[in-house]
């Protein structure tokens, strides 16, 4: 139910991800015909009113007459759905579209009901327009996406149909019994000037995130155990007195992971070396990254709440009734968080690797054989995945750099400092991607070496028996010669970004923090 208030990203990610159905509530249509009323009034005036009887951008100065503002506004849409590049996923559009439909029911846009209503049965149609890779500068909203957005609404472009072919809109939206909108007032305008792409790739990329960081507080815990290393850096009176609650909560989860390990504390265990006095930072310090990461992450979901809880627009309907030009179309805030995320997500990938480089060398891991490897000369183990675990890294270090530091006039330097947020949004997908193949190398690591651990005589924690027993079970193979490794490190993946590994683990330590 699309209301005046309340989406969550629950919502956002069960329209996006399950199809879940929209409605509007009946209190969105009261609003949308009430804010529709003030637009039709000042329509009908002789004074010019921005969106509603000028032009747009450095074309605002232009009075339009009433008998071309229909044109107007179909023309916008089709001028500025100007997209080029890869499709962007279906997730994402389905995102947008849905924000922007929560906008538009907020009824401060003052679009008809009708419109709203398209919206909405596009959505539960399964109808997916095609939008680009490049179009948005992050500012005057996510322009050319939410244009190819809106010219679906009018049955013209392209769209994907619900069974995953792309058809030219008019063609699906007949075949689904509804009526292309033409648009009147204002109402072109209102459909393209949001902040919803980024805002919803943010909200996509947090519940990724969040499983993600849960994940690598289990790998962490899984290596330090491989490693033989000592759990008592995890003790909660030292992270009591620097009380970050993000490294609270992942030094807890990795405890809760080792308890009844028969590995940690051994730092001389069976291996003839000199006893050790600390781990290493990547092993010992995990807790105070992942939580930092995790702080970063409330801030985050903190941002996108507020965006949630926004009507983005220019102009836009007051209560009071008047429409008023403004600039909470700039994607500044949701731009930087987005940012943000890529550079906690590139720092959680590098201890990641660190982690597993490890893991795989016999000088470093304390008895573990060279690169994991059965017969080490004759078999190469996990050499090469960590390889591809380190390009990985690579390249999330570059996807760091924040796109919100630039900015490139546009519009005849009318829209004079953007954003670029959609841009910083893109790049975050790319990196969330990345994060979860890198932490699917350590945990392949990591649980070869802890079963060969096990092999060696000493007990794992019940918790890492039991992610190791659920990833043989989902197919992804453990200690033995070597082998094609290409499918093991899918399979890996898949493991984690399924949520599988924190289920597996879960079960025994009950839910992490």
């Amino acid at each position: 139910m699309v209301g005046t208030s309340g989406t969550t990203p629950e919502d956002v990610i069960a329209v996006a991800r399950a199809d879940a159905r929209v409605e509007l509530s009946a209190a969105a249509v009261d609003a949308l015909a009430a804010a529709r009323e003030v637009v039709e009034a000042l329509a009908a005036k002789p004074e010019p009113v921005y969106g509603v009887s000028t032009g747009f951008g450095a074309l605002a100065s232009r009075h339009i007459s009433p008998e071309l503002r229909v044109q107007l506004q179909r023309n916008i849409v089709r001028s500025h759905a100007a997209g080029m590049g890869p499709r962007v996923e279906r997730e994402v559009v389905r995102a947008l579209m849905f924000l922007r439909l929560k906008t538009l029911a907020s009824g401060h846009t003052g679009v008809r009901p009708e419109v709203a209503q398209t919206m909405a049965d596009v959505l539960n149609a399964g109808i997916t327009p095609v939008v680009h890779e490049y179009g948005s500068l992050g500012c005057s909203g996510d322009l050319a996406p939410l244009s190819h957005c809106a010219l679906t609404l009018m049955g013209e472009g392209e769209a994907e149909g619900p069974d995953g072919t792309v058809r030219p809109a008019g063609e699906l939206l007949a075949a689904h019994g509804i009526t292309p909108v033409e648009l009147h007032e204002k109402e072109g305008l209102a459909l393209l000037n949001g902040t919803d792409g980024m805002l919803g790739m943010l909200v996509l990329a947090l519940a990724d995130l969040r499983n993600l960081y849960l994940s690598a507080d289990i790998t962490a815990a899984l290596s330090l155990e491989a490693l033989l290393g000592s759990d008592r850096v995890l003790a909660p009176e030292l992270h009591a007195i620097r009380p970050h609650p993000g490294q609270g909560a992942s030094a807890e989860n990795m405890l809760r992971v080792l308890a009844g390990s028969g590995l940690t504390g051994r730092h001389a265990g069976n291996t003839g070396e000199a006893p050790r006095v600390q781990d290493a930072y990547s092993v010992r310090c995990a807790p105070q990254v992942n939580g930092a990461g995790r702080d970063t992450l409330a801030y985050a979901s903190v941002v996108a709440g507020r965006e949630l809880a926004s009507a983005v627009d220019n102009p836009v309907v007051l209560p009071d009734g008047r429409v008023e030009s403004n600039g909470n179309f700039h994607g500044a805030p949701v731009a930087y968080v987005l940012d943000f995320l890529a550079i906690v997500a590139a720092d959680l990938g590098s201890i990641s690797e660190r982690r597993t480089d490890r893991l795989l060398d016999r000088n470093r891991s304390h008895g573990l054989p060279p690169f994991l490897a059965e017969d080490a000369g004759v078999d190469s183990g996990l050499m090469i995945a960590q390889y591809t675990q380190a390009a990985l890294v690579s390249e999330m270090k570059r996807l760091a750099v924040p796109a919100s530091a630039d900015s490139i006039p546009s519009s005849a330097m009318q829209e004079d400092h953007v954003s670029m947020g959609w841009s910083a949004a893109r790049k975050l997908r790319t990196a969330v991607t990345g994060l979860a193949r890198i932490v699917a190398v350590e945990l392949y690591a990591a649980t070869r070496a802890v079963e060969l651990r096990a092999a060696q005589g000493l007990t794992p924690a019940p918790a890492s028996l039991a992610a190791i027993e659920a990833l043989r079970a989902a197919g992804v193979r453990g200690p033995g010669p070597d082998r094609f490794l290409a499918p093991d490190l899918a399979g890996a993946d898949a493991f984690v970004r399924e949520g599988k590994l924190v289920a597996a683990v879960e079960r025994v330590t009950g839910p992490l923090a």
